[in-house]
């Protein structure tokens, strides 16, 4: 029976050895070692990814990485999200993962998505045996593949085509394409199970999967189910993220800078500050300024004790001042923000990995025809359920009105402290409570199904031509839920009047001075069922809330997302004349798919009645495309002296998208062989990219960050980024003890009203691979170097409000220099405002190059093998607008210059052992913060960081166990210093790094 698959496998095993050597950059695995060339009885054909084009080698003139599922196996890795966000595939760059579930990003928390060359999760295509893997995730920024969809026990191996292709895939294959294939030849049932234990609590990881399959002369049939579990990791869980620091030391005697507590006599912990310094206050009394007594460490810059004060912490011993039983830890003049208390146990419980449970279905099916060209009938399913969760910790700034019953006797005749804010139901705020609320949840369910049907076979008509069309339709069906203070609630619960006789006792609660009170509404509807809030005290104000009233204001918020993907497609290949070199090749086709997102928040978000919280609306739009592609490789020479292979390699893709018109993108390439041991590759293409649905069409976003996020609040107290104190001076002069009393208005929204572009690239990538024959002894080895420059102009970027203002006070050239700042305007009354809607703005370019190394070779009864994969940055830099010169973030903290991963294993009869090591190079910031170490307090520079691996596998024909150790000396992250990136404990929020410590795994499988 002759197999039709669009992506056929070598019988018994990917034999990349010899001939891999020769054609793929990266890390090419065989799952049988010490095998040689494959020679064209081994060897079927096969279409490997970057190309259209069947094959009975790998040459091609891109550089390709193949990863099997044996490496991913004694790598200890869980899953296809780990794998392919490992160093081996990403070159270092960053990754949103699991860490990031407290953070806002596209595909919402929980999502993993892949982003090769640090271009971005939608510049890098994800397949599935050829296909594409729609969309999944929550909240209207969906437009990524979750690598959580991917079915991980059905996988054979990764391909990673580490170039653009956007003339051969599409327009999202700009940085690259992953493309996984699964298992073709499954014969009977194989049951497996992996367990990942970390060394210290939490973290836990655990995968049980089911793979069968069977086959008769004409039919096969396989499929799989598999269940994914991770546990939480918070806060709490490692040492290293208890306590957030600023991590500041003094230039000259190297002694630490930061602020030390007066209450511990240690530096002082902000752990739920991304940043450090001046983080989120809690158990506070914001007032108008009156006469009181400093709280230890209240001191103004010159050092006196201040005697006025509009921030207070509850002290029972202080009987004067115009407070009683407060002490003061702020006010004008310049008192140190972080004299006010910023820990709370509770923040402990906050995720530092997001737990995720993931079940997963596959199935696959073919059947053969004596009809229409030997036609096979194929298809697939997969299914797949994710339910993952996050806690954070939230903060409440509780406003009590002038002259409100909750407040206590000393407090009835407070001056105004602030005006009419959202929840005083139009009365002027004598005290503001600055509360450690505690815990919330985030939760997100997310369903995905594809479903492809389709017939290949050969056209009769033309002699070894075949053809292949299929239809898929892929739908992401979410729901997500995050707990929020309403509005409304929060009004009538403060907005209390004397109780009238007969109200149910349950919607009574006692005033300051010992009156009974209620909510007005109750009053005037009693069956309206309000809850009073509390008063005023210091149990208040520690966190210490009524129950009854928690349950009434702040409420579950539920969401969906649906992301809906139809794609047909039909193509040809074969052969198109025979040459002197050999055939000519060609494939062509056409494709066509179609869109469409409906993502509608809650309805108190959407009615904008979040507390300090953003609105938005619905998300809602479509966009079809229809393509055109034509793929033809010309062997122009070959077998001649000096030229043992000549081959040429162009593609075209005609593209018109309902949205945005039509474009063409091509691509050309080549591979030059003029010794056996000696091959030269090029390539060159373009690329046309529509924005995706939610760049298009997000809905419009009216939101605020609460008024503690203005960069210029006390810019004159100590430890504040240099940078940024100067440009607060030149807005706000004579006013270093500014503090913000209004909300920073957000608006954001998708671009398609406002004229959002299309955005282009290209992609240049040259490559040298050298596989000298070397004596048998010598075993054999292979070395491959690529390099590559990729450019995107007009890029499609919104950068993110909270980034915009650090960026903006943050830059050295300020508003003069344009750039971020052009997005952030303040008022005559020093209101911000930020706008942050998707624009064409970015340009970035991106230059490397890629080393690859392998060397194998028979060492006593065994085979040994060593894998080494380099990747070198030389270039990483982008601007937002033409006139704006280039920031040169390569070798900053986040995008190192060097990558490095390296294995070497030996296996002896049924036993194979493995070493491995990834290498992060170290990072500095230092030049690009503009800081000065001999002058400056911080530390934005952190060295190599190397992670180990160690397994053993035993292997029998129908079973296996695998045992190892990752991050095998436990290796912590580096610790930076507070004030520009974000962090997790003092460590950079950066995927490269490990956060769960060492970890033991075990993997057994057993097939019958």
């Amino acid at each position: 029976m002759k197999q039709r698959t669009g992506y056929r496998t070598l019988r018994g095993a990917l034999l990349v050895s010899a001939a891999a050597g020769l054609l793929i950059s990266g890390q090419a695995y065989a799952q049988e070692t010490g095998q040689t060339e494959p020679t064209s009885q081994e060897l079927e054909e096969l279409v490997v990814v970057g190309s259209r084009i069947r094959r009975d080698t790998f040459n091609a003139p891109s550089p390709i990485q193949v990863i099997t599922r044996e490496e991913s196996t004694l790598a200890g890795l869980t899953s296809a999200a780990d794998l392919l966000q490992g160093t081996a595939v990403t070159g270092g760059t960053a990754q949103i993962n699991n860490a990031f579930g407290g953070f806002v990003t596209n595909g919402g928390p929980g999502a993993n998505t892949l982003s090769l060359r640090g271009l971005g999760a939608g510049r890098t295509l994800v397949l599935i045996n050829g296909r594409r893997v729609a969309p999944a995730g929550t909240r209207g920024a969906v437009g990524s593949a979750d690598l959580n969809v991917l079915p991980n026990a059905m996988i054979e191996r990764v391909e990673v085509l580490r170039d653009g292709a956007s003339s051969i895939y599409g327009s999202d294959a700009i940085a690259g394409v992953v493309n996984v294939v699964t298992r073709s030849d499954i014969e009977g049932v194989t049951v497996e199970g992996q367990y990942n234990r970390p060394f210290n609590e939490g973290g836990e990881q655990g995968r049980f999967s089911i793979v069968g399959g069977a086959s008769g002369d004409r039919w096969k049939v396989a499929g799989s189910f598999e269940f994914y579990e991770r546990e939480e990791l918070t806060l709490a869980d490692r040492d290293w993220t208890r306590c957030n620091t600023d991590y500041l030391f003094d230039p000259t005697t190297g002694e630490s800078a930061d602020y030390i507590d007066p209450l511990t006599g240690r530096p002082k912990c902000y752990p739920i500050s991304s940043t450090g310094s001046n983080g989120v206050t809690i158990n506070t009394l914001g007032t108008a300024s009156m006469a009181g007594v400093a709280a230890p460490g209240a001191v103004l810059a010159d050092g006196t004790i201040p005697t006025v004060f509009n921030r207070w912490r509850p002290n029972a011993a202080i009987t004067t001042g115009d407070l009683p039983g407060f002490e003061g830890v702020g006010g004008p003049g310049g008192i140190d923000l972080n004299v006010r208390d910023t820990f709370d146990p509770r923040m402990l419980n906050e995720s530092l990995i997001s737990p995720v449970q993931v079940y997963t279905a596959f199935g696959q099916a073919s059947y053969e025809f004596e009809a229409l060209g030997n036609a096979e009938v194929y298809a697939e399913f997969l299914g797949n359920k994710r339910d993952s969760q996050q806690t954070g910790y939230r903060q409440l700034s509780l406003d009590y009105a002038v002259g409100s019953p909750l407040l206590p006797e000393s407090m009835q005749d407070l001056a105004p402290f602030l005006g009419p804010q959202p929840i005083t139901n139009g009365q002027n705020v004598a005290a503001r409570a600055f509360i450690g609320f505690g815990n919330d949840k985030s939760e997100q369910s997310v369903e995905y199904y594809k479903g492809t049907a389709g017939v290949r076979g050969d056209l009769t008509f033309l002699p070894d031509w075949r053809y292949d069309a299929n239809v898929s339709y892929a739908r992401s069906d979410a729901k997500y839920m995050f707990e929020q203070f309403l509005i409304d609630r929060l009004s009538e619960s403060l907005d209390v009047v004397a109780a009238p006789a007969g109200l149910d006792a349950s919607l009574i609660r006692r005033a300051a001075d010992g009156s009974s009170i209620t909510c007005r509404v109750n009053t005037t509807n009693p069956a309206r069922g309000c809850v009073a809030a509390p008063v005023l005290n210091t149990q208040t104000l520690a966190g210490q809330l009524p129950e009854d009233w928690v349950d009434y204001v702040f409420r579950p918020v539920i969401g969906t997302t649906v992301y809906d993907e139809w794609n047909a497609s039909a193509s040809v290949d074969g052969p198109l004349v025979d040459l002197p070199a050999g055939e000519a090749m060609g494939a062509f086709g056409v494709e066509f798919r179609r869109s469409e997102i409906n993502d509608t928040p809650g309805e108190d978000m959407i009615n904008a009645n979040l507390y300090n919280f953003s609105t938005a609306t619905p998300t809602r739009g479509d966009d079809s495309v229809i393509e055109a592609f034509g793929e033809v490789e010309v062997p122009l020479l070959a077998n001649l002296p000096f030229i043992k292979e000549l081959t040429v390699n162009g593609s075209a893709r005609y593209t018109e998208y309902d949205s945005y018109g039509s474009d063409w993108t091509y691509k050309a390439g080549g591979v030059y062989r003029p010794l056996e041991w000696l091959s030269f590759r090029a390539s060159y293409g373009t690329s046309y990219r529509a924005p995706a649905l939610f760049e298009q069409f997000q809905g419009a976003t009216s939101g605020f960050l609460s008024q503690q996020g203005d960069p210029c609040n006390n810019y004159g107290g100590p430890n504040v980024n240099p940078n940024r104190a100067a440009n607060c001076a030149a807005e706000l002069p004579g006013q270093p003890d500014f503090q913000q009393t209004q909300s920073i208005r957000v608006f954001s929204q998708g671009g398609a009203a406002q004229g959002l572009e299309a955005e282009t690239s290209d992609n240049l990538t040259l490559g040298v691979i050298l596989q000298p024959e070397l004596p048998e002894a010598f075993g054999e080895f292979a070395f491959a170097v690529d390099y590559y420059d990729i450019k995107v102009e007009n890029g499609v970027s919104r950068v993110g409000s909270a980034a915009l203002l650090s960026l903006c006070y943050n830059d050295p050239a300020f508003r003069s220099g344009g750039g971020y700042c052009r997005f952030i305007e303040r008022d005559e009354n020093n209101a911000l405002t930020v706008f942050d809607a998707y624009t064409n703005i970015a340009t970035q370019i991106v230059t490397g190059v890629d080393y690859s190394m392998r060397w194998t070779r028979d060492i006593g009864p065994g085979n040994f093998r060593f894998n080494a994969q380099l990747s070198q940055y030389l270039e990483q830099k982008d601007k937002l607008f033409p006139d704006d010169p280039y920031d040169n973030y390569n070798g900053t903290i986040g995008n190192p210059r060097w990558t490095g991963t390296f294995d070497a294993s030996y296996r002896y009869a049924e036993w194979t052992f493995r070493y491995g090591v990834d290498w992060i190079d170290g990072m500095d910031s230092t030049t690009y913060l503009e800081v000065d170490p001999a002058a400056d307090p911080y530390v934005f520079k952190v060295d190599d960081y190397f992670e180990h691996y160690l397994s053993v596998q035993y292997a029998e024909e129908d079973w296996s166990v695998t045992a190892g150790v990752r991050n095998l000396f436990d290796k912590e992250p580096p610790q930076i210093s507070m004030g520009y990136y974000n962090r997790v404990g003092n460590a950079p929020l950066y995927s490269g790094y490990d956060y769960v410590g060492r970890e033991l795994f075990v993997t057994l499988s057993k097939s019958f």
